[in-house]
């Protein structure tokens, strides 16, 4: 098979799942380092981390390789991903990993440690109705301690410019395209991978019990807004300033100091 792991290679399955990812963010890497240098320049090199919708734990894993004395907290509801991060970090006493709900009004209280140095989060948040993303905003600021920092990097687009917005579309729909014709998987592939694996099965089960088959489009309850809009929703929130600090076309990443 194409781009799968053997069973219970979590390490691999930790590839794959970035690989995926990839495919529909060519410049991911490139918005990790943005967010990680914006961590060390306002809460210093040891960050208590909470790594929010954490998926299999990917900004967990460039947070602690980056920062030897980090510790992370990932925070998410799929049971499938939780399955691999917690096979991946298997080994690693720095992160743990809590299942919750972020819709929930009471999922802080699952955390392990009443307030952190920084919040992250990426390509996740936009799952979330526009009125349950600002009361999770509102919770994240009584998470994060004084001088604490959050940050989203994710679909933001600028509605005042259609044209550059479809010729962007248009580009990384070709690029897709080509990678496709590569072997690359999409998001549906690489589900349809993962319910094949039998350490997988189960959580794979479950997960489209909870969210439904990613084949049907998963993302349909959703809402994106522009970098303004989070920017505004933050401050009204409590953070104490304000601001995207990255961004490509289709993109974004705001950054909230509390």
């Amino acid at each position: 098979m194409t781009d799968t792991a053997s069973v219970a290679d979590w390490q691999a399955w930790q590839r794959s799942w970035d690989r995926q990812q990839e495919w529909y963010l060519p410049d991911r890497e490139e918005r990790f380092r943005a967010m990680l240098d914006a961590v060390e320049a306002l809460v210093g090199p040891e960050p208590r981390i909470l790594d929010l919708a954490c998926g299999t734990g990917s900004i967990s894993d460039r947070a602690l390789r980056r920062f030897p004395k980090a510790v992370s907290t990932g925070v998410d509801l799929d049971p499938t991903l939780l399955t691999i991060a917690r096979g991946h970090f298997t080994a690693e006493s720095r992160v743990t990993f809590v299942s919750a709900d972020l819709r929930d009004p009471e999922w802080t209280r699952r955390l392990p440690h009443r307030s952190y140095d920084a919040v992250l989060t990426a390509t996740a948040l936009h799952w979330l109705r526009s009125e349950e993303l600002t009361a999770l905003y509102g919770r994240l600021a009584g998470v994060l301690r004084d001088g604490g920092v959050f940050l989203n990097a994710d679909h933001m687009p600028d509605p005042a410019t259609p044209r550059i917005n479809a010729a962007d579309h248009a580009f990384h729909k070709a690029c897709q395209a080509r990678a496709r014709e590569a072997g690359t998987q999409d998001w549906a592939d690489w589900w349809r991978t993962a319910a094949e694996d039998t350490a997988l099965a189960g959580p794979v089960a479950e997960r489209f019990r909870i969210f439904g088959n990613p084949a049907d489009g998963d993302h349909a309850d959703g809402e994106v807004q522009s970098a303004d809009w989070h920017a505004r929703t933050l401050r009204a929130a409590g953070f104490a300033e304000a601001r995207p600090v990255w961004c490509s076309v289709s993109d974004a990443m705001v950054l909230g100091l509390k």
